[in-house]
């Protein structure tokens, strides 16, 4: 780059047409995504269970065989995401999921639910954990935790605006093609993920140099800040290789950091619904689908703002520990106190705190991994350790079923829930004692988007 440019401004620049141009629409990807995975959340307690005929512990068992399958494929998924670039292997993989989720449209036993779970999490497998890779390789790292939060925005705010949409769906029973209004929500949810598939293979770029929506100044910025820090952490780190990244005590430690908050939310995300319908005998009311939705919105709503400010904060102060303990730790009491709660008021606001705990804390998080992996390593890394996160999307709805069944009420499960979420706080603090893990870079002065 010549010297005669304004580095700070072409810095400036860049950073803000990325997050303007890429982050909001893999943003959506995730928002389908996520709705997709959870939409049998919605389904159960609206006609999916009593028309299927299940108990809780196999609504349990389907709403988590999903990640088996999701397991299985995760690291060959970005791997082959890092070989054929992400704009096909994302756009495919959105495409492939939405065909499967229509498909539960006409689902008629729990067999055939168990199934297409199971073959939405083989559709799906790799795209999380592909998005974040894929963003983190369009931002140098000191950037990393303002874009990921922007994109994780999209998490709550799928339940926040996904949940009454889900509802205004189920409601419309027998409006369209006869259907039940169950059946006509995953129709609904699974559509849009073949549209948007179809149009990411137009609308995303594999790298900087690709981007005609940037200068040639900007390009050539990007692309040399990139190198310089691929660079500097190859060297760093004796250039890590996919299998080292399975010899890392830090991956693994992260990887089980993570499966605390994914037991958390999945554990949260397919029984809340079911929790809120039940406040239906304790308030002598009946609430409509779309009620449902909009109670059970309340909580990640918040959870966006509060993932939004905490991340802000961890872009002022630069990232420390305490950013993802102290979320873990509020998680972790939280989630038990809300049994003891005396109305249904005071639990929801509990529930909150749970949901902005979890979400305060992810975004942050995934800022960890790409500060010692590079390359074809830290494709494998970050899918390695959102593979084993996803084990604990899969026990999480099992278990909490299961134990709801053997003991009668939701104590025992939330009492696990609360446990994980605890170790997750007490492995961050021994990582950061151990010096594995740095502070996030504070020397960036420009506000992403600013």
């Amino acid at each position: 780059m010549s010297a005669a440019v304004d580095v700070p401004s072409v810095e400036r620049s860049t950073i803000k047409k990325v997050s303007v141009r890429l982050v909001p629409f893999v943003a959506l990807m995730f928002f389908i995504n996520y709705l997709d995975r959870t939409a049998i959340g919605f389904a159960g307690p609206n006609g999916l269970s009593q028309d299927l005929g299940m108990t809780a512990a196999q609504f349990g068992f389907a709403s988590g065989v999903f990640f088996i399958g999701y397991i299985l494929l995760e690291v060959p998924s970005n791997l082959a995401l890092h070989k054929f670039g992400a704009r096909i292997w994302l756009a495919r993989i959105m495409i492939t999921w939405g065909l499967v989720a229509v498909l539960f449209t006409w689902v008629s036993s729990a067999t055939q639910l168990y199934w297409l779970r199971f073959l939405l999490g083989v559709a799906e497998a790799g795209f999380f954990p592909g998005a974040i890779l894929f963003l983190s390789l369009w931002v140098p790292s000191r950037y990393r935790a303002k874009v990921l939060s922007l994109f994780y925005l999209a998490q709550p705010l799928t339940t926040a605006i996904g949940a009454p949409l889900a509802g205004a769906l189920i409601q419309a029973h027998g409006v369209f093609f006869g259907l039940e209004g169950w059946r006509f929500m995953f129709f609904g949810v699974g559509v849009p993920a073949i549209i948007i598939g179809i149009v990411a293979l137009f609308y995303l770029k594999d790298k900087p140099a690709d981007a005609h929506w940037l200068t040639t100044q900007e390009q050539e910025w990007l692309t040399a800040e990139l190198a310089s820090e691929r660079d500097a952490t190859n060297a760093r780190e004796k250039h890590p290789s996919v299998l080292s990244v399975f010899n890392n005590g830090r991956v693994w430690i992260l990887s089980v950091i993570y499966f605390g908050f994914v037991y958390g939310l999945y554990a949260l995300g397919f029984f809340l619904p079911t929790i809120v319908k039940g406040f239906q005998a304790t308030l002598g009311t009946s609430f409509g689908p779309v009620q449902q939705g909009f109670v059970t919105a309340i909580p990640y709503l918040l959870a966006a703002v509060a993932l939004y400010l905490w991340s802000a904060d961890v872009h002022r102060r630069g990232l420390q520990t305490w950013h993802i303990a102290v979320p873990a730790l509020a998680g972790a009491v939280s989630v038990p106190v809300a049994l003891f709660s005396a109305t249904p008021a005071l639990t929801m606001a509990i529930v909150a705190v749970t949901a902005c705990a979890i979400f305060s804390a992810l975004p942050n998080f995934w800022t960890l991994p790409t500060q010692f992996l590079t390359g074809a390593a830290a494709a494998a890394g970050v899918a390695l350790i959102n593979t084993i996160g996803n084990v604990a999307g899969f026990s999480a709805g099992y278990v909490t079923g299961w134990l709801h069944d053997v003991t009668g009420a939701y104590v025992v499960p939330m009492f696990v829930v609360g446990g994980f979420m605890a170790l997750s706080a007490v492995l961050m603090l021994v990582l950061a004692r151990k010096g594995k893990v740095a502070a996030a870079d504070q020397s960036a002065e420009i506000a992403v988007g600013h």
